[in-house]
């Protein structure tokens, strides 16, 4: 058997087992939840507007904004998945013995690795596509506002997961499933504060503050790849409309990601993965 052909068995398999695991029923539901709360919130947006109470402008710049929020919960939502569908995929099978089993075999560690990532990735990346799009046609069927860049948008999304899991892999080679999983995501969510600091700073003209976010956003581009994605999810005007007052709101975004912040965010998951290969090398099993 080929490695490109081991590599794509071993993706098969674990995009098998995540859709097997109790974690997936979680993640639906928690999606569910989330579409229906934000359908009717959105509906009393679109009755606020029909009375008159809203024009149809000032409508559509509140619910770019509130997509926004609500996005951000459905990344929320796939980080706590994702996190915690990375430990055990790896480190529950060291634990458990069934690595060893595998491993016995010719086969590379880093053949493993790269088949679990791969699976992984096409499970988490799947879910945050389909759940994204999912809430874009509820917002579209509500209240008629469809993003200016929904395909940019949720393509960012899917790669914030992919980042999320390849960290989440790389710690599930040093410690267990659970403490790979809290960390994973208590580094998501300390990134997206000090990026929310950071915007605060901006908008007050404190360099030294501002730089918070911008450090935080290379440390960790997950970040990063979440005010991309809200900068294609909202109104093009927001910003205009809203003016200087709104400058450092956590859910709006000022620009565009640069094409050499995507590729850092490449470089980075590259990284990462490369340390967790010599990672898993290593460890004994």
């Amino acid at each position: 058997m080929t490695t490109a052909r081991t590599v794509l068995t071993i993706a098969a398999l674990t995009l098998r087992e995540a859709s097997r695991r109790r974690v997936l029923w979680a993640l639906a539901g928690l999606t569910l939840v989330l579409l229906v709360l934000s359908g009717w919130g959105f509906s009393r947006l679109a009755a606020e507007s029909d009375i008159g109470e809203l024009t149809s402008g000032q409508a559509r710049l509140v619910a770019s904004q509130v997509l926004n929020l609500v996005m951000f919960g459905l990344s929320l939502i796939a980080a706590l998945g994702t996190a915690f569908l990375a430990g055990p995929t790896l480190s529950g099978e060291i634990e458990s013995g069934i690595s060893l089993s595998v491993l016995a075999r010719p086969v590379r560690r880093s053949t493993v690795l790269l088949g679990k990532w791969l699976g992984l990735v096409a499970f988490g990346s799947g879910f945050v596509v389909l759940a994204g799009l999912a809430q874009c046609l509820v917002v579209y069927a509500v209240v008629d506002y469809w993003p200016p860049q929904p395909a940019a948008a949720l393509a960012l999304l899917a790669g914030q997961t992919v980042v999320l899991l390849t960290l989440g892999l790389l710690l599930s080679t040093v410690i267990s499933p659970m403490a790979s999983g809290v960390v994973a995501v208590g580094l998501f969510g300390a990134t997206w504060i000090a990026g929310v600091v950071g915007g605060v700073g901006g908008a007050l003209g404190n360099e030294g503050v501002a730089r918070v976010g911008t450090v935080s956003r290379i440390v960790m581009p997950t970040d990063g790849l979440w005010r991309g994605a809200m900068h294609a999810f909202q109104d093009p005007g927001a910003l205009a409309q809203l003016g200087p007052a709104f400058e450092g709101f956590p859910f709006l975004s000022e620009a565009p990601l640069t094409t050499a912040y995507l590729l850092w965010a490449a470089v980075w998951v590259a990284m990462v993965w490369g340390l967790a290969a010599l990672s898993f090398a290593r460890k004994d099993l």
